[in-house]
């Protein structure tokens, strides 16, 4: 009696073990299907993950489904797992029901096995490397017909083979719905995808145009964002219908986003110049990912598991150079580390969600998608700040240039500008044989002008010159304040004669211009011009401007108030 004991016992705990097994089975909750609009997309199902990815049908019939909701993550250790899903029909008349699987893009294959009262009816393999199976795809979606007769109750098996990590959405849809969710899915990927295309084209343009290394960096992340974006989403499947193996080497494209951030970074905050502690920091995580990358053009599922753990260096490098930054008050360090911050945030939630340990949702999802997306926006107002400071700088250079090579009074050339262009100017006139003349004009009694009403007035008087020569010349000559009150004019393809001509119009306007002293007082002024043409097999700047001011004291000498042309 005491040997039976043992064997009694065993008896017990396997028909116990069965009983739970049979709970377990029937503890799959029925969706019972009522009506004809039908649209499960949050139900509760059954999985089982076989780990050794060589069971049979019949042996995963005999095991314990552990209830879930219809979409989960498991992670990289259920490559290979079992989805059971009870349907029953309720109508009094037949019915068409559609199993989506709305992530099979990136599966290696999908199976369904439909059975009724225990016996295997219908079964269907997906393999998405195999053309003779994709009949079942549609725009990266798995979709499976499920013919349901009046009161039947079927057990759906589904099958999903993973390359790397195991998640997956189950959704059931009468004809109707079926239809409308296939026409609407990707669209918010392709709006996602279509702002970053932008983003790529003007900072491509960007490039092009300044030739700056951080315009290129920028568009490369983006590309390579954008595209991991539209292959991980699905919206590659959708359009180009690339599944399987293809699709799944394309998630290299992963590596190259923290490899050009990595680089925007040291070019932006110009580490190796000014930060060479920061420099090393970012030189070395560049150097790790850069290998990983190139390591999984041999081995990508390896690469893409050592991925994760890349990831959180490259995260808590980056982070800690921001950090490092905004210490040391960069200017663009607050924006970096809140658009970084984000990125890490988000990137963080689908990392877990991946390896299957936070649930299944559309920000999960999409984390990756979303960091990405908020970060570009941040390094396109830095991309944008930078423009600006660029600009700022070149226009300072630029006041800086006119400051140094004009006369603040008349905002004429000052003598050693008029001295560059005027022989730039007579070295092209000797190259094309144009004649070319020097205008001298100078004040008559400029010093009694200063005395009597002092040099406010005389200020005037210079201006006033000023405006009245612009209004005579031609936009190709070029006019300098060469002394005090003394005014240069160089005449490109211009004989004596005519500069003559020109320098009398200046001289009788100016004559019946009057320059206000006060309200009720003006003053008139008069001006002395010497004129001359450059010799045409001497073509010098001081030696054309001594002939003019030859010929300005030959009409100072006789009487001032008029123009005088050179003559030997």
């Amino acid at each position: 009696m005491t040997c039976i004991r043992p064997y009694l016992l065993m008896l017990v705990l396997l028909s116990l073990s069965g009983l739970f097994s049979a709970v377990s089975w029937a503890a799959v909750p029925v969706q019972v299907i009522q009506g004809s609009g039908v649209k499960l997309e949050q139900f509760q199902m059954g999985y089982f993950v076989d780990e050794t990815q060589q069971m049979t049908f019949d042996e995963v019939l005999q095991q314990t489904f552990k209830i879930s909701k219809n979409s989960i993550s498991l992670g990289t250790h259920a490559k290979t797992t079992w989805v059971k899903i009870e349907v029953e029909n309720s109508n009094a008349t037949p019915f068409e029901l559609y199993l989506h699987h709305p992530y099979a893009y990136h599966n290696r294959a999908i199976e369904l096995y439909e059975v009724v009262d225990g016996r295997l009816t219908r079964e269907r393999v997906l393999d998405t490397d195999d053309k003779n199976t994709l009949q079942w795809m549609y725009r990266g979606s798995a979709v499976f017909d499920i013919a349901l007769q009046p009161h039947q109750r079927k057990t759906l098996l589904v099958k999903s083979i993973a390359y790397s990590h195991q998640w997956f959405a189950l959704n059931l849809y009468d004809a109707d719905q079926s239809k409308r969710v296939l026409l609407s899915q990707s669209t918010d990927i392709s709006l996602l995808v279509g702002m970053l295309l932008a983003l790529i084209i003007y900072n491509l343009l960007l490039f092009l145009s300044s030739r700056l290394k951080e315009h290129l960096y920028y568009a490369c992340y983006l590309i390579c964002g954008g595209y991991w974006i539209a292959l991980s989403y699905g919206l590659i499947a959708d359009v180009f219908e690339v599944y399987g193996a293809t699709a799944f080497h394309g998630h290299l494209a992963l590596g190259g986003i923290p490899i050009f951030l990595l680089l925007f970074m040291m070019t932006t905050f110009e580490t190796k110049r000014k930060y060479p502690i920061e420099h090393k920091a970012l030189l070395w995580t560049l150097i790790i990912l850069v290998g990983d990358t190139l390591y999984g053009l041999f081995d990508i599922v390896s690469a893409l598991q050592d991925s994760t753990t890349f990831a959180a260096l490259m995260m808590v490098v980056t982070l800690s150079v921001s950090v490092s930054m905004l210490i040391r008050k960069h200017p663009v360090a607050l924006y970096f580390l809140l658009g970084h911050g984000l990125f890490v945030i988000f990137s963080v939630l689908a990392v877990l969600f991946y390896k299957g340990e936070v649930e299944f949702n559309y920000i999960n999802t999409h984390g990756v998608g979303i960091g990405i997306m908020l970060e570009a926006l941040m390094l396109s107002l830095i991309i944008a700040y930078r423009i600006r400071s660029l600009e700022s700088m070149k226009a300072t250079q630029l006041d800086l240039q006119l400051l140094a090579s004009t006369d603040p009074l008349t905002q004429l050339l000052n003598r050693r500008s008029f001295n560059t262009a005027a022989s730039k100017l007579l070295e092209q006139a000797v190259q094309t044989g144009q004649p070319t003349s020097v205008v001298i004009i100078d004040i008559d009694d400029f010093k009694r002008i200063n005395d009597s009403y002092g040099h406010a007035v005389g200020d005037k008087a210079i201006k006033q010159l000023t405006d009245v020569i612009r209004s005579h010349c031609r936009c190709e000559d070029v006019l300098a304040r060469y002394g005090g009150d003394e005014l240069v004019i160089l005449m490109p393809n211009t004989l004596q004669k005519e500069g003559y001509i020109v320098a009398e119009r200046i001289r009788q306007t100016l004559e019946h211009t009057a320059i206000k002293v006060d309200p009720g007082e003006s003053v008139y002024m008069t001006i002395s011009i010497g004129i001359t043409e450059v010799e045409e097999n001497r073509r010098d700047v001081q030696e054309a401007i001594s002939r003019a001011d030859k010929a300005l004291y030959q009409a100072k000498n006789n009487g001032r108030n008029q123009s005088q042309l050179f003559t030997e």
